[in-house]
C-alpha cells in the first residue's frame, strides 16, 4: 500500500547557493587562464577557453583592469597579471608559516648539495612549488614560485604520494592526469604504483628525467602533527654534473632537512593539515 502524504518524509532543503559565486567563479578562471597561459592571451583566446560571449568576457577583464589584477599589454592586445595581485601574493607567500618555519633549512640543504631546492605543497591532483632556492651554479632551472607540477613526474609529486595511506592513494590515482613530459615518464597507473612503494619503502623518491629532460631530482616529505605529510622537498641536479655518490650527496642530507622541519612545524596546528591550499 502506498504511504500517504503525510507519512513521506520531507524532501531534504536544498541548500541555497551564496549571493555572487557563479559571477566569482568566473572571475576567478578568467585570472587562473590567464595566470597559467603559456602565451599572452586576448579577448578572443579568452572566449574560446571559457565558453563565455564577448559581452562577458569584456566585462570581466575591464574589471579586473580596473582593480590591477589584470593589465592590459597593449590597447586591445592580450592581458597579463596585474601588479595588486602581485602585491597579494607577494604578502601571502611572505607571511606563509610554512615557509618561514622551513627556509633557514632549505638554505642550509642549497649549500650543502650546491643544487636547486624547491618546496612544494598538494594542491588536489598536483604539488605546488612555493619557495624555491637556485644552486649557485650559472645554468638556471625553468621552475618558478607558484608553479603546479605533476604528482605522477615530479619527486615532490611521488614522495608525498609514498606518504599517504593506501585508501588516499587510490583516490588520488583514480582520475589522476598521467600526462607524458619525457620519454621516461610513468603513464602507467601500475607503473606507478610500483614506484610509489619503491618510494614508500626507501623513505624517498627520484625523479629520473621523467619531468624534463636532463633533470635528476630527489625528494622527501615534511609531516606535520600525527606524522601527516603536508609538503615535499626536491633537490634538482643536472644529469650530467651529478655526483657519483647521490645518497650521501643529496638524499641523506635531504632527509636530515626534512626531519628538521617536520619537527618543527609539528607543534603548529595551522600547517599540519594535508591540503595547504
Amino acid at each position: 500500500m502506498p504511504a500517504s502524504s503525510s507519512s513521506r518524509a520531507a524532501p531534504a532543503p536544498v541548500k541555497p547557493q551564496v549571493a555572487g559565486t557563479a559571477a566569482f567563479s568566473k572571475f576567478m578562471q578568467v585570472l587562473q587562464l590567464v595566470a597559467d597561459a603559456q602565451e599572452p592571451m586576448n579577448i578572443a583566446a579568452l572566449m574560446r577557453a571559457t565558453g563565455f560571449p564577448r559581452p562577458t568576457v569584456h566585462r570581466i577583464v575591464a574589471a579586473l583592469v580596473a582593480e590591477r589584477l589584470l593589465v592590459e599589454q597593449a590597447p586591445g592586445a592580450t592581458f597579463a597579471l596585474g601588479p595588486r595581485l602581485i602585491q597579494l601574493a607577494s604578502r601571502s607567500w611572505g607571511r606563509s608559516e610554512l615557509r618561514l618555519a622551513a627556509v633557514d633549512e632549505l638554505k642550509r640543504l642549497r649549500d650543502i648539495t650546491g643544487e636547486t631546492v624547491h618546496l612544494a605543497v598538494p594542491n588536489g591532483t598536483s604539488m605546488v612549488y612555493i619557495e624555491k632556492l637556485e644552486s649557485p651554479s650559472a645554468v638556471r632551472m625553468a621552475s618558478r614560485i607558484g608553479t603546479s607540477v605533476s604528482l605522477h613526474s615530479t619527486a615532490v609529486g611521488k614522495a608525498y604520494l609514498a606518504a599517504l595511506d593506501d585508501s588516499a592513494v587510490k583516490k588520488l590515482l583514480k582520475d589522476l592526469p598521467m600526462p607524458r613530459y619525457t620519454a621516461n615518464t610513468p603513464v602507467d597507473p601500475a607503473q606507478l604504483r610500483a614506484l610509489i612503494r619503491e618510494a614508500r619503502e626507501r623513505g624517498w623518491a627520484v625523479d629520473n628525467e621523467e619531468n624534463e629532460p636532463g633533470i635528476c631530482c630527489f625528494g622527501a616529505v615534511i609531516r606535520g602533527a600525527g606524522g601527516v605529510p603536508v609538503a615535499a622537498i626536491s633537490v634538482s641536479t643536472l644529469v650530467f654534473r651529478q655526483k657519483e655518490d647521490p645518497l650521501q650527496s643529496y638524499v641523506a642530507p635531504l632527509l636530515e632537512s626534512c626531519r628538521v622541519i617536520s619537527e618543527r612545524i609539528a607543534q603548529t596546528p595551522s600547517i599540519s593539515a594535508g591540503d595547504m591550499l
